[in-house]
This record gives structure tokens, C-alpha cells and sequence, in this order.
């Protein structure tokens, strides 16, 4: 007998040979029903491997993200099993689930294919679906796999083959196909009723574009036809959110080949836009005792080798700028953390001093290949919010729980509700990913964990995704349609202090190491007001956007009315524009509508005699009549209740 021990903790025995499956149906035959895969001891496997120790069983749905993972896996060996039939003579290279669904990259030699080839490969993935077959994982010798594909002339798998240990090489088979593969399927592929093929693209192999170009055929699939029509559905709004096409319609941003790609140029009501954002975070900084500083957009690359980051990401800079000088050179600033670190060491310190808190607005570059870039959230020149502190020990705490306070104001003010926090922490099975001494990993990792649970945080631990430097609290939010974004991090780092010989006189008159913590809340503007743009459809708060009243006409005569209007507002800093064109009003309204302006004011002969104004709200209609005075209170009291003071 084997014991099994379940994810609440109960325990059941079972005889070895006992299979997730088998498990699940012991449970509940309508639970089995639903489980999709399974993990043992935290290793991947099959709902129908054997079991033959004692460990822990986690048995997985499609609402769990391993359960989906599964399922999109199994359905991108489907689509191969597809291509396979429909191109006879085609490479498989690699086909991983991702965030949402899968995708294939396959090399189709003289073949081509194209988007209206999509429906006829859903159709033959269709059919194999409902054939109902069974995944199963065998094992095979390195030698064995090599042979199978050499004879194939797959150079690909025999790439990846030529890098993986004897021992640990396994296929996994379903009807007449087989691929190589590590495991983590469904039980069949009828569990597969809806596909949908979303698009293909161009993609080197290995990420490398040296190699050559493979074609990713990337798709979708649930278990309910209803679950894809939703998807579809979402899909649709995303589009009519997206900040590239929101961005130029309400005029923020704009993009140019001959400046360059990926370096936003930020239009005048962008460019405000901006500057609310920086005002208003700067605003609360100042209460938090941060102070500001500047600092160039180069530096010398000693400086980054110094910090350790050329070391980690040199290959993914721009190329170092040469002086007259020789042997001098300098990067665009990838990061302004060591910047920081050089203004502390500008003057001896007591821990009387600290906790130090300097913050910048700090514009950055990093060299991101141009398949990457996308609108503003992936671009090579961004500006964060960067902010270091510079602290002793015994504040870190303390500190850190600050952090949090004015993450979660941030947050708030902009109507980002729906979040959950992850702590991401080093992979202990990659030590050489991470600078630094164990001690003081386990020591930054504790101090995160612990403020994170003080402040009563929903959050979930990740393995392998803290900074080279250090371990870091990262907030995913979720936008108005479900999406998950990262957006704000805070990190503790006992290393950068270290390597810059960053130092403070204790109480003891000794020196010693402050602790260092990074912290962006928006993380960097341009990705912050990309995220904002969608989540908002354009319909930002009232505090932050470019107009917030568009004072509309009914014809040239009342032009003097309508500007005594806008002198008031604007005495009342309030942010208001005339049309006054030669145009119909429904027109103006509809325009305004577009702009997502949010106040509509409209004057002509009977409100220009009683000295009022007719209002209207985005997306609501009439508010009725009000004089302006009245209008203005009612604006200001709105925008009050929005944006509450930081209270520290």
C-alpha cells in the first residue's frame, strides 16, 4: 500500500499502481470527470501514470491554470497531428502552451500557407479530436530518439535531443502520431470541442535570427463551445480597447520609422496626460519623505559592470557609445538603480540619517528586437518611477510596508480594484542565475514574505522570477477585461549595497551595509498608460484627462458667452475647450462622445440669457440645466472624490 496524501491535507492509501485517474474517480466520479492532469511530488504527470511511492497528489481542471496548461499542450500536439496529414514532408520543432492557448512552430520547406488555410487545419484538428484518443508518455533511449529523427531529417529535434541526458527522453503517442516531449497531457482529445486558429507569424529558431525563419501557427481551444464564442467576444473588445488605436485617436501618442522603432513621441494632450501622472505620484512621494533627484541618460559601462547588470544583460543593451577618448565608453542607461547607488556614496552617512529616499523619473533604453515591440507596453526607451531607499536593517520592515501603503493608494486613485500580489523568489536549482551570498537572499526573502503577510496580501509564491539582484513583490492586476498585467514591484537588495561598498555609521560607530529597496508603482509610463488606456477604453478618471469639458456652441453668436464659460472653468482649474465651428450639434455631441471627453456644456440663445448651461455626461446623456458656478462645484467635488489625499 502507498499513501497519497491530497491537497487539504487528508491522506488515502491505495495499492502501488494506482493512477491519478483512479484517485480522482475514489474521490468523486463527477470530479474525475473534470480532472485533465495531475502533479506528483511537484513533477508533472499523466492522469493515467502509475504510482508507485508514497507523495503528494494535486489532481488538475480547467479552471486550474495547470489544468489549462495541459489541455492547450495536448491541443498543440493535435494541431501537429494536423499539419502532419494536410503537409506530408513538413519539420515540427516545438509546440508549448502559452498564456492563452498554443502554438507551433514548424518549418514547411517549399510549402506555403497562409490565413485562409486556417479553416481547412481547424477542420482536420476537429476530426482528430473526436476520435477520443488516448496521450500516452513512453520513454525512449537518447540513441533511439536520435535515430528516429535523423531518418526523418528533422534537424530540429535532433538539436534538442543532442542537449537532453540519457535517461530522461520521452514521446508521447496519441493515434498514429508521436512527438517528443516531457509530458502533462488530458486523458484523450475528445476532452478538445472548440478550436479556433488565431493567426500565424514568422519566428527564428530558437529565438535566434541568425537561424532560420519557422512558421508559428498559433491557436486556442476549450472544452465548451461556449467558452471559445466568449473568448472570441472578449477578444472583440480588446480589439476596440486597444491603447495603439485608443492612443491615436484621442491624440497621446504617436510613433515614427525615421525616429525610430520603439521610441514613443508623446503628443501635447499625452504629453499632460503624463505630467498629471508624475504630479500626482510626486505629490505623494513628497509626503512619504522621497526626495528627487536626476541623473544622465548614459554612464560610463564600468558602472554597469560594477552593479552586475552589463554582466546579465549587456547582450540585450545598445551598443556602447565611444568617445575620443580611448578606451572610453559609455551605455545608454539600462536601469538607474546604480545611478542612485553612486548619489549615496556622494557623502558619508550615520544611521541617523537613514531611512534615504530618492526618487526619479528616470528615462531608460534597452535594445529589444524589433519582433517584440508592441504600441508602448515593449518599447526601447521608457521612463520609470523609480525610486531606491536606502535603509538599515531594523527599517527594512517598516520601510518596505510603506512601499505597499502607496502601491495600493496608486492603484486605488486609478481604479485598478482587482489585484493579487506574487512573491517572486530565486529558482534554488539555477544559484548561478543570482549575485549575491545565500545568507542574504534568505534574509530579503524573509523580509518580503513577512511584510506581505502583515498587510494581509492575497499572494502566491513563483520560483525562479525574482531579479538577478534580488527577490522581489510583484502586483498583477487585472483589467476591465479579465487580463492579468504586472504592474508595480518592490525589491529588497543586500547585493547592489555590497558591490557598490555602500556604507552607514551604526550606533556602535562602526560602519556597516544599509539595505536597498527598489520600488516602481507604475513601473514605467509608458506601459502604466498603455494598461490605463485599456482598462479605462480612454475613459480615464475625471482628474486625469486631457479635457474634461467641452463647452459646444449652437452657433457663432453665442462665441462671447461660450468663452466667459471657459475663463470661469479655467479660473477654477478646470481643463475645458470651445467648439464653436460651423457645424450641426449632434455632430459636436457625437465627436465629443468620441473624445470621451466626459462633460458636454451646451449654450445658445436661452442659456446665454439665464446665464446657465445646458449639461451632458459621456456615455450618460442630460444631466439637465445648472449655471456654470454650479457646474464647476459639481466638477470639483467629482474630482475630489476620485483623487483622495496619500496619507502616510
Amino acid at each position: 500500500m502507498i499513501a497519497i496524501t491530497l491537497p487539504d491535507g487528508s491522506v488515502k492509501h491505495f495499492d502501488a499502481g494506482v493512477t491519478p485517474m483512479d484517485v480522482a474517480k475514489n474521490i468523486s466520479e463527477g470530479f474525475a470527470r473534470n480532472v485533465i492532469s495531475a502533479s506528483f511530488n511537484g513533477a508533472t504527470i499523466e492522469s493515467s501514470t502509475p504510482l508507485t511511492e508514497d507523495g503528494s497528489l494535486v489532481l488538475y481542471t480547467w479552471n486550474n491554470d495547470e489544468g489549462k496548461k495541459a489541455f492547450w499542450h495536448s491541443s498543440a500536439h493535435i494541431l501537429a497531428q494536423a499539419l502532419e496529414q494536410l503537409y506530408p514532408g513538413i519539420k515540427l520543432t516545438i509546440g508549448p502552451a502559452i498564456e492563452n492557448g498554443f502554438y507551433y512552430d514548424v518549418d514547411f520547406g517549399d510549402k506555403t500557407i497562409s490565413e485562409k488555410d486556417l479553416k481547412e487545419i481547424e477542420d482536420k484538428m476537429q476530426e482528430i479530436a473526436r476520435g477520443k484518443h488516448e496521450f500516452s508518455i513512453r520513454e525512449s533511449s537518447k540513441a533511439d530518439a536520435l535515430d528516429y529523427y535523423k531518418k526523418q531529417g528533422n534537424e530540429y529535434k535532433v538539436e534538442l535531443i543532442e542537449n537532453l541526458e540519457d535517461g530522461t527522453i520521452t514521446f508521447c503517442d496519441h493515434d498514429t502520431f508521436t512527438d517528443l516531449c516531457r509530458g502533462g497531457h488530458i486523458p484523450n482529445t475528445g476532452i478538445v470541442k472548440a478550436i479556433k486558429l488565431m493567426s500565424i507569424a514568422g519566428a527564428y529558431w530558437r529565438g535566434d535570427e541568425k537561424n532560420k525563419q519557422l512558421t508559428r501557427i498559433y491557436g486556442i481551444s476549450f472544452p465548451k463551445q461556449k467558452d471559445l464564442t466568449e473568448y472570441l467576444e472578449l477578444l472583440e473588445q480588446a480589439k476596440q480597447r486597444d491603447h495603439r488605436k485608443l492612443g491615436k485617436e484621442l491624440e497621446l501618442f504617436t510613433f515614427s520609422q525615421k525616429v525610430g522603432q520603439g521610441l514613443p513621441l508623446w503628443l501635447p494632450k499625452g504629453a499632460a496626460l503624463r505630467e498629471r501622472l508624475e504630479n500626482f505620484l510626486k505629490k505623494a512621494q513628497k509626503k512619504a519623505g522621497y526626495e528627487m533627484v536626476v541623473t544622465p541618460h548614459i554612464g560610463q559601462k564600468e558602472l554597469y559592470v560594477t552593479s552586475g547588470h552589463y554582466a546579465k544583460y549587456g547582450a540585450d543593451s545598445f551598443q556602447p557609445i565611444h568617445t575620443p577618448a580611448e578606451g572610453e565608453e559609455f551605455l545608454l542607461k539600462p536601469m538607474n538603480c546604480p545611478h542612485h547607488c553612486e548619489i549615496y556614496n556622494s557623502k558619508p552617512w550615520s544611521y541617523k540619517d537613514l531611512p534615504k529616499r530618492f526618487a526619479e523619473f528616470g528615462t531608460v533604453y534597452r535594445y529589444e528586437q524589433s519582433g517584440e515591440l508592441h504600441g508602448l507596453t515593449r518599447v526601447r526607451g521608457f521612463t520609470q518611477d523609480d525610486a531606491h531607499i536606502f535603509c538599515t536593517p531594523d527599517q527594512l520592515d517598516e520601510e518596505f510596508k510603506k512601499v505597499i501603503d502607496l502601491v495600493l493608494y496608486v492603484f486605488g486613485s486609478l481604479g485598478f480594484e482587482n489585484f493579487y500580489t506574487q512573491v517572486s523568489l530565486r529558482d534554488p536549482e539555477k544559484p548561478e542565475k543570482y549575485i549575491g551570498s545565500l545568507e542574504n537572499w534568505e534574509k530579503a526573502e524573509k523580509a518580503i514574505i513577512n511584510a506581505a503577510e502583515s498587510k494581509g496580501l492575497d499572494y502566491k509564491i513563483e520560483y525562479g522570477e525574482a531579479a538577478f539582484y534580488g527577490p522581489k513583490l510583484d502586483f498583477m492586476v487585472k483589467d476591465a477585461l479579465g487580463r492579468s498585467w504586472q504592474l508595480g514591484t518592490i525589491q529588497v537588495d543586500y547585493n547592489l549595497p555590497e558591490r557598490f561598498e555602500l556604507e552607514y555609521k551604526g550606533s556602535d560607530n562602526e560602519t556597516h551595509r544599509p539595505v536597498m529597496i527598489h520600488r516602481a508603482p507604475f513601473g514605467s509610463m509608458e506601459r502604466f498608460v498603455a494598461i490605463l488606456l485599456e482598462h479605462t477604453g480612454g475613459n480615464f478618471p475625471l482628474w486625469l484627462m486631457p479635457e474634461q469639458v467641452s463647452i459646444l456652441s449652437l452657433s457663432e453668436k453665442y462665441e462671447k458667452y461660450s468663452q466667459k464659460v471657459l475663463n470661469l472653468l479655467e479660473n477654477d482649474e478646470i481643463r475645458a475647450l470651445v467648439d464653436n465651428r460651423n457645424e450641426t450639434i449632434g455632430k459636436k455631441i457625437r465627436e465629443a462622445e468620441m473624445n470621451k471627453i466626459p462633460y458636454m456644456l451646451i449654450v445658445g440663445e436661452q442659456e446665454e440669457k439665464d446665464g446657465t448651461v445646458s449639461v451632458r455626461k459621456h456615455g450618460e446623456g442630460d444631466l439637465g440645466v445648472m449655471t456654470p458656478k454650479a457646474f464647476s462645484e459639481l466638477i470639483q467635488q467629482a474630482v475630489k472624490d476620485e483623487s483622495k489625499e496619500f496619507n502616510v
